[in-house]
């Protein structure tokens, strides 16, 4: 097995385009466990506000026409459809709120760890998603034992919670034997609601577990060898012919940009073939002449070219061509030391002028 595959090799932590590639995919790090305690949440809620009062109004809907059957007769052939139209809106009525809450607290857990995301390739069908040894793989895999360590923890903990709410309320329940019949529901419900509770709490601290052992895990599995980190550092470096065409670009931008600073320049210091160097200089200012273009060989002379099509001046002093040449770059102000010998230039062309 290669290094690139090999789990052990993958040491380094994932950088940040690893990260941002691994969401944009939609491999987040999810706690199942948060849609579970969502749920129980929800269903606490029901048993709280809605199922009493709903259920009541379905029973007494229902009860007309469920206790008597034989009396109800139809006329025509559209009360029956009519009848069915009835009691579907009100199992409508009764079930929309509790699946609309539902889907509601599930939606919210899965919002509440990752933002909302659309990725069709999580949802695309592929053949490797139904293979059995892939399966069999994940099942007995480390990710598979935790698990079954998170399912076998809930099932004992509804197992000693239920026995806990049950022990609690035996005396509720002799109580209600002997009570009128039309409160056993109520009891019911009562013992519902602290059975919920307690599970809920009880998970609130699996779901705690869950959370920070869910992204250690998806951290680990970004987990990225050497040799990937070098594959990742050579792909944003980019191609290297690539790279050159871009500083070729580049180059070739600048120097026209140069060039058409050329006809704005003062004057012009040129060695007679080999160096030229354009100064331009605001007369009532008080900066030092700056130099706006400079070239050598064929790049002087077509400075040189330049500087004759738009009327600039143009100067021949071998060494102060050569010095400049070599110690300002583009843009930058003449140091002190050529104040002197430039001035002298400046105060030529401007007599000539």
């Amino acid at each position: 097995m290669s290094e690139d595959q090999d789990p052990e090799s993958k040491t380094q932590e994932p950088t940040e385009k690893k990260v941002r590639d691994a969401l944009e995919k939609g491999n987040m790090p999810v706690s199942k466990e948060a849609s579970v305690l969502a749920s129980f949440l929800a269903l606490l809620l029901i048993f709280a506000f809605i199922a009493v009062d709903k259920a009541q109004r379905l029973v007494q809907f229902l009860s007309w026409f469920l206790d008597n059957p034989g009396e109800i007769h139809f006329v025509s052939s559209a009360e029956p459809l009519q009848l069915m139209t009835a009691v579907s809106m009100e199992l409508v009525w009764f079930l929309g709120p509790i699946v609309a809450l539902l889907i509601s607290f599930g939606l919210a857990s899965a919002f509440m760890q990752n933002a909302p995301q659309l990725v069709f390739d999580r949802i695309e069908p592929k053949l490797s998603k139904i293979s059995l040894k892939k399966g069999l793989g994940r099942l007995f895999s480390v990710n598979g034992a935790m698990e079954f360590v998170k399912s076998l923890f809930k099932l004992i903990t509804v197992v000693v919670v239920a026995a806990t709410v049950l022990k609690s309320q035996q005396a509720v329940a002799l109580t209600t034997m002997y009570s009128d019949p039309s409160q056993l529901p109520h009891v019911i419900l009562s013992v519902a609601m602290t059975l919920l509770s307690g599970i809920c709490i009880a998970t609130i601290f699996l779901v705690g577990f869950d959370l920070v052992l869910s992204r250690f895990q998806w951290r680990k599995n970004l987990r990225m060898s050497h040799q990937e980190l070098k594959d990742e550092f050579k792909q944003a470096e980019g191609d290297p012919l690539v790279k050159a065409r871009l500083r070729s670009l580049s180059r070739d931008r600048a120097r026209k940009r140069m060039m058409s600073s050329v006809q704005d320049a003062t004057v012009v210091v040129a060695n007679p073939t080999h160096f030229a160097i354009a100064l331009y200089y605001e007369r009532d200012g008080d900066v030092a002449p700056k130099v706006v273009a400079k070239g050598q060989d064929i790049i002087a002379l077509k400075i040189k070219e330049l500087a004759y099509i738009h009327d600039v001046p143009v100067v021949e002093d071998r060494s102060l061509a050569r010095s400049l040449y070599a110690a300002v770059e583009i843009d930058q102000s003449i140091p002190e030391e050529y104040y002197r010998a430039v001035a002298e230039i400046i105060s030529y062309v401007y007599l000539k002028r």
